[in-house]
C-alpha cells in the first residue's frame, strides 16, 4: 500500500521570522459574460461586494466566498487570461455533504463526494491536488483533506470543494484560533461532543468540566496538534 509522507517546512514552525504579513486576498477569474458571471456567483450566495464601473473600457465586480477572507474579481479588462482557464480552486469546507447539498438546493450542478484513488497521478478524472482518478464516495476513513466534489462557473473556471476538519501541525497559530463561520463553529462542536463521548465511555464517568475539554479539542484540531484523550 501506497504512503504519503508529508514534510512541514521550518518556515511554518518559526512564524517569528517572518518580517510582515502579505495576505492573500483577490483571486482574478477570467469570464467571457460578465453579467452572466455576476448571476451565477449571485446564486451561489456569496457575498456581493461591489459593481465598479469606469467608462465602457473597464468594470469590476467582487464576491466573496463565506468565511472567506479571500474575495474574486472579475470582469472586462481586468485579465488577459483566457476565459475558463482558471482552474484548482479550492474552497475549505467543514462537511464536505452538508456543503454539497447547499451547492444544489441553490441549482448549482456539482460533482458527486469523491476522494483519491492513493498513488494515482494520471488518468482519465479531471486534474486534482491529489491526481487524475475521483474514486466516488468520501475518503473510507474520513481523513481531513481527503474527500473533494467539484463545480464550474460559466465559462468552465473549475472549483473544488475540499474537506478540512484537522489541519496538519504548524498551519495554524493555536494562539489565534477561530472559526470565520455559525457553521464552523457548529461543526467542530458537534466533532467535540462526539469525540468527549468516546472519552467519557473511557473513563467509565461523567466529565463535569467538559467545556474546557470542548475547548481543548476544538483548538488542537484546527491548530493540527495532538488532540485530547
Amino acid at each position: 500500500m501506497a504512503t504519503v509522507n508529508y514534510e512541514v517546512s521550518n518556515s511554518t514552525k518559526d512564524q517569528s521570522t517572518a518580517s510582515m504579513d502579505m495576505k492573500l486576498e483577490i483571486v482574478i477569474l477570467p469570464v467571457s459574460n460578465v453579467d452572466r458571471a455576476k448571476e451565477f456567483y449571485t446564486k451561489l450566495g456569496w457575498r456581493f461586494d461591489g459593481d465598479f464601473v469606469h467608462d465602457d473600457d473597464w468594470r469590476g465586480i467582487q464576491f466573496t466566498p463565506p468565511g472567506s477572507a479571500c474575495s474574486v474579481i472579475f470582469g472586462k479588462n481586468v485579465t488577459a487570461a483566457v476565459p475558463g482557464s482558471a482552474q484548482g480552486l479550492y474552497l475549505i469546507v467543514s462537511d464536505i455533504e452538508a456543503a454539497r447539498d447547499e451547492l444544489l438546493r441553490r441549482g448549482v450542478q456539482v460533482s458527486e463526494v469523491f476522494h483519491d484513488a492513493g498513488d494515482v497521478h494520471a488518468g482519465r478524472d479531471e486534474p486534482y491536488l491529489f491526481g487524475r482518478v475521483r474514486v466516488s464516495g468520501p475518503d473510507p476513513g474520513h481523513g481531513s483533506y481527503r474527500s473533494f466534489a467539484s463545480f464550474h462557473d460559466p465559462d468552465s473556471n473549475e472549483w473544488l470543494l475540499q474537506e478540512v476538519t484537522t489541519r496538519l501541525p504548524g498551519r495554524i497559530d493555536s494562539a489565534t484560533t477561530s472559526f470565520t463561520t455559525a457553521n464552523d463553529l457548529a461543526s467542530a462542536l458537534r466533532r467535540a461532543e462526539a469525540a468527549h463521548g468516546e472519552h467519557e465511555k473511557r473513563t467509565g464517568q461523567r466529565d463535569a468540566n467538559w467545556p474546557d475539554w470542548y475547548a481543548a479539542y476544538m483548538v488542537a484540531e484546527q491548530s493540527g496538534e495532538k488532540l485530547p484523550q
